[in-house]
């Protein structure tokens, strides 16, 4: 594709606004740690939660979303809209203890929570799991989306793709920290919605509306079955994929539940605890569903424009070159340049986000606690750009080693499965302990790398043939979220087990701990010492606050996909139904947050 001037203009119109924003913001962020990696903690909700879906909105969810429609159909997209009820389940229970907590990072809770040398241990081990193993792994597979993306639409080489986004990355967030971040996310966003938008409706323009798009999706002699189902179903799925997506649906969202890493970090960044409950909430319907739409509209266009029949070797080797080439094939000159600039947008909202969150780890959670402890802020900032620098080189080595985004996204679900209820638990259960964290953490590790350590001990004659051929049939394709799902099951017996086996928390971590964060549930023995603490964690309200805030979410989602589908009448009921489950969802979160 060649972009003309105007399209040039335009990227360069949107470059120019980006980095005045950067150096704008760089003063502030100079201050202190706290001030470059939580912007002093003064977030507005509508603003932390604008940055946590512009985060949301990658430069590898267009294209694996696209992708996905094109191989599986709809439903596949559950890949990533499961984690809204782990979403909604953090505005009502977690939110507002995270904000209470008053730290830098959640590698920073483990000491508040735990005590002794395992804690420290956890805190060192957490921070480079999340900051630098989990991290690398996804901002790789965000850099490999930009690869792809200028590989169909410009032609640019990996090299050269690489190179400028690592230059891209670090042009701001070296500078202005999370103030630089959320604000040009608040820009990218904007930028990121409009260009999708514009895309989804000349898609549909050409193919004659909804309607016109579901007749022709199924008049396609090659279209699976599948396409248009908006969940899974036992008659276009064989019975091991359609209980992996049951297990994705029903279960696996638990590891999402109280919210982690970046998420985290915006949340200790708002105002106070209301503004982080409603961050979160804004959040959840922006980035489940206001974004999801377009994408896979683009996604269903391409079936029709880019038949699977006559697709080039490149698409059909690829999948996930259907979003960009769709931009090649319909936008007109201009608005290319708005699409290029929407892409730069989701690739840099997600990037500075996490090479800021992950440097917070290094910083904050190693190098200040272990190495250098008594440096003045100034220091600290320094070293905080140079972990910034440190983190974005290791991304584009992981990027270079990658093929598939979507079997990123599925490894990394893995990868932290295990430890979903032990992060759930150890703010409402005095007896989980760090090793008890160490465990889950270690097991999921082990167990989403299992193949790998099969072959390993083949190599050495530990193991046979059939155990090395059972492995290979349990790590495929086939056997994805069932596994996720095991891995969940076998790790939480691990931990518990070992929480029972091993001695608590000293008393005097667990009520300092207690008095702080206020948590309700299982906490008998440190209150009947502290006393009662007035706690608003687990009451009625926020049960009934999560099941409406969970009906919102998804009879909005479902309700305009019938709609895209063609499906009028069910799409207008469930739309009504979201809308007046919306309204009683923000009855119940303002209540609750006028408690905090």
């Amino acid at each position: 594709m060649s972009l003309s001037a105007l399209d040039l203009a335009v990227i360069g119109l949107y470059g120019a606004i980006v980095f005045g924003l950067g150096i704008y913001f760089s003063r502030r962020a100079s201050g202190s740690v706290e001030d470059f990696f939580v912007a002093g903690r003064t977030l507005p909700w509508w603003l932390a939660g604008t940055s946590i879906a512009a985060t949301w909105f990658a430069a590898d969810a267009p294209l694996a979303t696209a992708g996905i429609v094109r191989e599986r159909g709809l439903y596949a997209n559950w890949l990533w809209w499961y984690e809204g009820t782990g979403v909604i389940l953090l505005v009502f229970f977690y939110a507002k203890l995270w904000r209470r907590a008053g730290i830098l990072t959640d590698a920073e809770l483990i000491e508040l929570r735990y005590s002794g040398k395992p804690a420290a241990v956890l805190r060192v081990f957490s921070a480079l799991y999340q900051g630098v193993l989990k991290n690398a792994i996804v901002m790789g597979w965000v850099m490999l989306a930009m690869v792809k993306f200028s590989q169909a639409l410009l032609g640019w080489s990996p090299a050269l793709t690489l190179t400028l986004c690592v230059i891209l990355a670090l042009s701001y967030t070296v500078a202005a920290g999370l103030w630089g971040v959320v604000a040009t996310d608040l820009l990218q966003f904007v930028v990121g919605m409009i260009g999708s938008l514009i895309l989804a409706g000349i898609v549909l323009a050409t193919v004659g509306g909804p309607s016109g798009l579901v007749e022709a999706v199924r008049a396609m002699p090659d279209a699976n079955p599948a396409a248009l189902d908006l969940v899974p179903q036992t008659h276009h799925l064989g019975p091991l994929e359609f209980a992996s997506f049951v297990c994705l649906i029903l279960f696996l969202w638990v590891r999402s539940g109280q919210g982690d890493g970046y998420l985290a970090q915006r949340l200790f960044a708002t105002r106070d605890e209301r503004h982080s409950m409603m961050a979160a909430l804004w959040f959840a319907f922006a980035g489940i569903v206001l974004m999801t739409w377009p994408w896979v509209i683009v996604g269903l266009g391409s079936l029709v424009i880019l038949p699977i029949s006559t697709a080039t070797a490149a698409l059909a080797a690829d999948p996930e070159l259907a979003y960009p080439m769709m931009i090649g094939e319909l936008m007109p000159a201009g608005l290319r340049g708005l699409v290029v600039a929407a892409f730069l947008a989701a690739f840099m909202s997600t990037m500075d986000t996490h090479l800021c969150w992950g440097a917070s780890y290094l910083v904050n959670d190693v190098y200040r606690r272990f190495i250098r402890r008594d440096e003045r802020e100034a220091h600290y900032v320094r070293a905080s750009r140079v972990a910034v620098g440190l983190l974005a080189l290791l991304a584009a080595l992981s990027a270079w080693q990658m093929t598939s985004i979507q079997r990123a996204w599925i490894y990394v679900i893995e990868l932290t499965a295990g430890v979903a209820f032990v992060w759930l638990l150890r703010w409402y259960w005095w007896r989980v302990n760090a090793w008890a964290e160490i465990t889950a953490m270690l097991g999921s590790v082990l167990l989403a790398n299992g193949n790998l350590l099969v072959r390993a001990l083949d190599r050495i004659g530990w193991v046979g043939p059939e155990v090395v051929a059972g492995a290979a049939r349990f790590y495929g394709n086939e056997y994805d979220f069932v596994r996720a799902t095991v891995i969940v099951l076998v790790c939480t017996i691990l931990w518990v087990t070992v929480a029972l086996l091993t001695r608590p928390d000293d008393r005097e971590v667990l009520e300092s701990f207690y008095r702080k964060v206020r948590p309700g549930g299982w906490w008998g023995p440190v209150s009947s010492v502290v006393g009662p603490v007035e706690s608003d964690a687990s009451s009625g309200l926020n049960w009934a606050g999560f099941f409406l805030g969970v009906v919102f979410l998804y009879t909005s989602l479902l309700g305009i996909g019938y709609l895209v589908t063609d499906r009028l009448v069910a799409g207008l009921v469930l739309c009504a139904l979201s809308i007046i489950a919306a309204g009683l969802t923000l009855l119940v979160a303002a209540r609750e947050a006028a408690r905090a």
